[in-house]
């Protein structure tokens, strides 16, 4: 949370734009209970948005396999994607497929859309899991997108107990150790 001037510094304007955008309901910050004018993670996405004058516009729908076996399995998850879109009502600008795993943050084409989000041009991303996204990290990422005025969309969002969550983890680093030692035995001989 930042203050008038602070917020202002952050964002390179003055005070009085800050109350300018307040008035005209472009940017409507938070009152503390001393009815002070409060910024936080959200309103600096808007701010830098209007500021620049540029708008996040790209709304994306993102789906990955870990391997080239899975095509067929991508190719369901677009078509589940783009429905889900289409019941929602939105109009997707871009569909992205990818294979690779979700422990590589290497990925080319998810390097694309952080490099989008950090420009902020998305408005939107829609991905079926989490783990669709990244295998860990979800939040950052989730962040990142925010910052820059956008927000994740999780077409299947279960809710785990921390417990559940920490053993998907802990399964999913024990099967990507395993599978990589498997690959180097071949080698061995």
């Amino acid at each position: 949370m930042w203050k008038v001037s602070e917020f202002g510094e952050l964002v390179g304007v003055s005070a009085s734009t800050l109350r300018r955008w307040e008035q005209e309901g472009k940017l409507i910050p938070e009152r503390t209970l001393g009815k002070q004018r409060v910024y936080n993670e959200t309103h600096l996405a808007v701010a830098r948005s209007l500021k620049t004058g540029k708008y996040p516009h790209k709304v994306l729908i993102y789906c990955r396999v870990s391997s080239n076996n899975q095509k067929d399995d991508l190719q369901s998850q677009v078509k589940a994607m783009e429905q889900f879109c289409l019941a929602q009502g939105v109009s997707v600008t871009e569909t992205i497929q990818e294979v690779g795993g979700g422990l590589n943050f290497k990925r080319p084409k998810f390097l694309q859309i952080i490099k989008w989000a950090i420009q902020g041009e998305v408005n939107l991303l829609y991905v079926a899991h989490k783990d669709r996204l990244c295998r860990f990290g979800f939040e950052l990422v989730e962040q990142l997108v925010q910052w820059g005025g956008g927000s994740i969309i999780v077409a299947n969002a279960e809710t785990l107990s921390p417990q559940e969550e920490l053993t998907q983890d802990l399964l999913s680093i024990i099967h990507c150790f395993s599978s990589r030692l498997y690959g180097l035995r071949k080698y061995k001989a």
